[in-house]
């Protein structure tokens, strides 16, 4: 058998999410299928990790393996993508990796991007692309408060309550938070997140933008490390799997 790393980028606003459910469309079973149809054999994709119903991906990371060694690898991103695109998928890449290798498990780092646009009018452009907020937001208030949440913490408070993770211990490498004209972007990196961590944490610090909470009020909201105390996540059209560092 020989294994393929497959990069991805997608927009998940039509789809039920990266992993394959008894109802609706995913992505895994899009390029899984798909993938199955060229080589003709049974292709079963293994992803870095899951993404929920309409967050999107610069970069996802997948393996397959496949009994015979592919002998045009470009060719066959061009004809994934002849079918593909039409649905808001675009293969980035296919790479030759030995067995070792595990799109999940080989991960030692994944990087999530978070867009808001913080203007009075929506963006036509980046429709279902960003969170728009109409409300002037306090930039450096966000920016300190996202600093309370770097290193290693319990975050049981930005935990989903279906999150199906052991443990709610996790460490933040870092958080970069920049401001341009009217956006917001957040950039968070990890080894691995709490299901619906980074939404979660977007809506605190939103809520802090706000001045809604001070950031004492923030502190005591993380070391609750109760889920009814997060304020409500942000939507999932904002956030973007950005990259997968082995």
């Amino acid at each position: 058998m020989h294994r393929y790393q497959i990069l991805i980028e997608y927009v998940g606003s039509s789809f039920v999410g990266w992993q394959i459910q008894k109802r609706g469309n995913s992505i895994q079973k899009t390029i899984q299928s798909t993938l199955s149809k060229l080589l003709k054999q049974k292709i079963t994709l293994h992803g870095s990790g899951r993404t929920d119903a309409g967050v999107h991906a610069l970069e996802q990371s997948a393996h397959f393996d496949v009994k015979n060694k592919i002998s045009n690898i470009n060719k066959l991103i061009k004809s994934l993508n002849f079918f593909l695109n039409i649905k808001m998928i675009s293969i980035i890449n296919i790479k030759k990796r030995n067995q070792k290798f595990h799109a999940r498990y080989s991960a030692k780092e994944r990087s999530y991007l978070y867009l808001i646009q913080n203007r009075l009018s929506p963006s036509i452009i980046n429709k279902d692309r960003v969170w728009h907020i109409r409300k002037k937001l306090d930039f450096d208030l966000i920016k300190r408060g996202s600093k309370k949440l770097i290193g290693n913490h319990d975050f049981s408070t930005f935990r989903a309550s279906n999150c199906n993770a052991k443990f709610p211990i996790r460490t933040l490498n870092n958080i970069i938070v920049r401001q341009s004209k009217t956006q917001i972007k957040f950039k968070f990196k990890s080894k691995s997140f709490l299901k619906n961590q980074v939404r979660s944490m977007v809506g605190c610090l939103k809520f802090i933008g706000e001045k809604k909470w001070s950031l004492k009020k923030f502190e005591n909201v993380i070391k609750s490390k109760n889920r009814k105390n997060c304020a409500p996540p942000a939507p999932a059209h904002g956030l973007y799997l950005e990259k997968i560092t082995y």
